[in-house]
C-alpha cells in the first residue's frame, strides 16, 4: 500500500485541528482505502491550545505526526519544512482553516496514480471578501508579467507533490523558500486542477497587510528583477528630463535676462520629486539586499521544539540505550582492568 502524507502548518488554530484531522481520516476510509494516511501537523508557535489538541490526536492515532516550532517562522518555512519532514510516497499541502477542500485530495491522487507529479489547485473563484479577491488577482497577474520565470496564477501551495519532488525540495537548502515560485521553475509535468475557495471554517486568519507584503516582496525580490532595472530606466529618465528642463530655462533666462524671474518653485519641484524617486528606489534596493542577507545567512527554516510520534525517534532512543549499556560495559571492563594492574604494580 502506499502512503500518502498530508502536511497541515498550524498557527492558532485550536477550532479547526481536530475537525480536519476527522475529516481528513473519514475522506480515506471512504474514498482512498486502498491507502495509508500520514497526517503531520506542524505548528509555528501557536498561543491557544492548538498544540494541546495535536499532543490528543498523536496519542489517539500513531499516523497522525506533530511538530512544535521553537517561535514562529514565518508562513513560508514552516509549511515547506513540514513538507520536508513527510515520509510518504507523495505530499499533500493543505491548510488547516478548510479554505483548500479535503475533497480535493481524491482528485488529487487519481491524478497522480495517471503519471503526474505535482497536482496543484487553482482558484477560479472564492467565498473570502470580492475585494481580496481580485486583488490577489492584480497580484498573480503583476509577478506574472514581470516575472523572469513563468508564474501560476491563483495558486496558494495547495496540491500534491510526488516524492521525488520533495527530494528536490530538499536539496535545495533555501533558507528563504518561495515554494509558488519553485513549482513553476523546478517542478516536474503538472496538472492543474480548478476549485472554488471556501470560507474560512473558525477562528480568524492571521494573515494582515504585513504579511501579504511580505508575500508579495518576496516573489518580487526572488523571481523579478523589476525593481533594479526600473530603478536604472527611472533614474536615467529622469536625469535626461532635468538636464532638458535645465537648458531650456538658461536659454531662456540668457534670452530674457530682466524679463524671466526663475524663482525658486520649479527648483523646489524638482528636489522633491527626484528626492522621493531615490528614497522608493533606495527602498527597493533594500529589499533585494534583505532577501540576499537572509540567504547569505544560512539560517535554518525552523528550530523545533518537540516532535512526536516520528519513527525515528524510537530509533534514536534505542541507539542511546544501545550506546549507554556498551558504555556502561567498556566502564566496567576498563575499571576491572585498571585494578588488574594496580594488584600486579603492588606485587
Amino acid at each position: 500500500m502506499k502512503t500518502i502524507s498530508i502536511a497541515v502548518p498550524c498557527f492558532n488554530e485550536e477550532e479547526n485541528v481536530r475537525p480536519l484531522a476527522d475529516a481528513i481520516r473519514k475522506m480515506f476510509k471512504r474514498d482512498l482505502p486502498n491507502y495509508r494516511y500520514e497526517i503531520l501537523f506542524i505548528d509555528n508557535d501557536s498561543r491557544d491550545r492548538t498544540r494541546q489538541i495535536i499532543r490528543e490526536l498523536c496519542a489517539e492515532d500513531r499516523n497522525i505526526r506533530g511538530i512544535f516550532n521553537a517561535k514562529n517562522f514565518g508562513q513560508f518555512n514552516s509549511p515547506y519544512y513540514g513538507m520536508l519532514q513527510t515520509s510518504g510516497d507523495c505530499t499533500v499541502l493543505m491548510a488547516a482553516d478548510f479554505q483548500d477542500p479535503v475533497e480535493m485530495v481524491p482528485r488529487y491522487v487519481k491524478e497522480w496514480e495517471n503519471g503526474y507529479k505535482i497536482v496543484i489547485g487553482i482558484k477560479t473563484s472564492s467565498q473570502e471578501n470580492r475585494l481580496m479577491y481580485f486583488l490577489r488577482g492584480c497580484y498573480y497577474k503583476l509577478i506574472k508579467r514581470l516575472s523572469d520565470v513563468e508564474q501560476i496564477e491563483q495558486f496558494t501551495g495547495f496540491g500534491l507533490y510526488d516524492a521525488k519532488f520533495i527530494e528536490v525540495l530538499r536539496q535545495l537548502d533555501d533558507p528563504t523558500p518561495f515554494l509558488r515560485g519553485i513549482v513553476a521553475e523546478l517542478g516536474f509535468r503538472r496538472k492543474e486542477i480548478p476549485y472554488e475557495q471556501p470560507k474560512r471554517r473558525a477562528g480568524k486568519t492571521s494573515n494582515n497587510f504585513y504579511k501579504l507584503y511580505d508575500a508579495a516582496m518576496l516573489s518580487v525580490t526572488s523571481y523579478t528583477k523589476v525593481g533594479l532595472r526600473l530603478a536604472t530606466f527611472v533614474g536615467a529618465f529622469s536625469c535626461v528630463v532635468s538636464m532638458i528642463v535645465a537648458i531650456i530655462y538658461l536659454v531662456m533666462k540668457l534670452i530674457w535676462w530682466d524679463r524671466f524671474p526663475a524663482g525658486m518653485a520649479p527648483m523646489l519641484l524638482g528636489m522633491l520629486f527626484l528626492g522621493s524617486v531615490q528614497i522608493f528606489f533606495i527602498g527597493m534596493i533594500g529589499e533585494y539586499v534583505l532577501s540576499i542577507n537572509q540567504r547569505v545567512m544560512r539560517r535554518p527554516l525552523v528550530v523545533e521544539e518537540e516532535r512526536i510520534n516520528f519513527p525515528e525517534d524510537k530509533k534514536k532512543k534505542k541507539d542511546n540505550k544501545k550506546k549507554s549499556g556498551k558504555d556502561k560495559k567498556n566502564g566496567s571492563e576498563e575499571t576491572g582492568r585498571n585494578l588488574r594492574e594496580d594488584s600486579e604494580n603492588r606485587d
